[in-house]
């Protein structure tokens, strides 16, 4: 189905070892790698050839969806549209994600976007992973968009991962919920190098009863960048909570600007940030167990962004 650096790739974005069980869409190289559907869930390529449509039978549980996609050529640059239809009563999981190998000097390139339409009482875990690594001079970008629209008393809940090699990513999340609907998110980042990286979030809580939980947590070392832009609107009797925290390192750049944007009586809307450096005595702790201050550091990151 794939090769050696494809199959690399799959583990690190999606955990696939094997073939999964369930439905799957797998796409190497912008061609389709592998597919299979199921009685609940049905897979079908758009007419034009830019995405897949996924349609999820009501009442469809325990049942999972890959999509996940590989880049191992140089100089690939595309846009893949890709719409979830869930019906009523589901309760799944869907994982995504995209690799990048580039060994080339051209820039590879995955613009992803993503439109999820969750019906009344689905719950859906949503994973997206981003991973890029190679030693050519050719940047991996990536530039997921992720369009969520929840029916009354759906919930989703999105973990947003890219700890690794991707150079250039702008990601794009916007999320409509409807009557006591409600959106979990668990972003974790880290960027080194001079990557840069900018996450976007406009959540609009429209529905009676409806909630957001945003939570960001992020690393940038060497000369990297991060912006952290994030708009929670609350337009009925919702509650919505944000927070980014970020360890700051080397001569990295960090930039958070959240907003709240209550237009209803009964909006509650809280919003908490901390951008640090870590603290020095947690290094020294954890050097008097026998860790080098590099060790030490090491461990203290990979504790904030478990």
């Amino acid at each position: 189905m794939v090769g050696q650096i494809e199959q690399h790739i799959l583990e690190e974005v999606a955990d696939l070892h094997k073939v999964p069980e369930g439905a799957y869409n797998i796409r190497a190289n912008s061609k389709l790698a592998g597919r299979n559907t199921t009685a609940n869930i049905d897979i079908i390529s758009k007419e034009d050839g830019s995405g897949i449509d996924i349609k999820i039978k009501d009442g469809t549980v325990n049942e999972s969806v890959h999509i996940p996609v590989v880049l191992s050529e140089s100089g690939i640059k595309e846009t893949v549209y890709n719409d979830f239809f869930v019906g009523e009563g589901c309760d799944i999981v869907i994982v995504a994600g995209c690799g990048i190998h580039n060994c080339g000097n051209q820039d590879s390139q995955h613009d992803g976007v993503h439109r999820f339409f969750i019906g009344k009482n689905s719950k859906v875990k949503y994973v997206e992973k981003h991973y890029g690594e190679g030693d050519g001079q050719g940047k991996r970008i990536l530039n997921p968009v992720t369009e969520v629209t929840l029916d009354e008393g759906a919930i989703m809940e999105m973990e947003m991962v890219q700890i690794k090699g991707v150079d250039s990513t702008v990601r794009t999340t916007k999320c409509d919920l409807s009557k006591d609907a409600s959106l979990v998110v668990r972003e974790r980042l880290m960027t080194h190098g001079d990557q840069k990286a900018t996450s976007e979030y406009e959540v609009k809580l429209n529905g009676d009863g409806s909630k957001v939980d945003l939570v960001s947590r992020s690393v940038a070392r060497d000369s990297s960048v991060q912006v952290f832009d994030s708009r929670i609107e609350g337009n009925a009797r919702c509650s919505g909570h944000s927070e980014c925290d970020a360890i700051i390192m080397d001569n990295a750049k960090v930039l958070a600007r959240p907003g709240l944007d209550a237009q209803n009586i009964d909006a509650s809307l809280i919003h908490e940030a901390a951008i640090g450096k870590i603290a020095g005595d947690q290094i020294d702790k954890l050097m008097t167990l026998g860790l080098s201050r590099e060790e030490a550091e090491e461990q203290i990151i990979k504790g904030f962004l478990k």
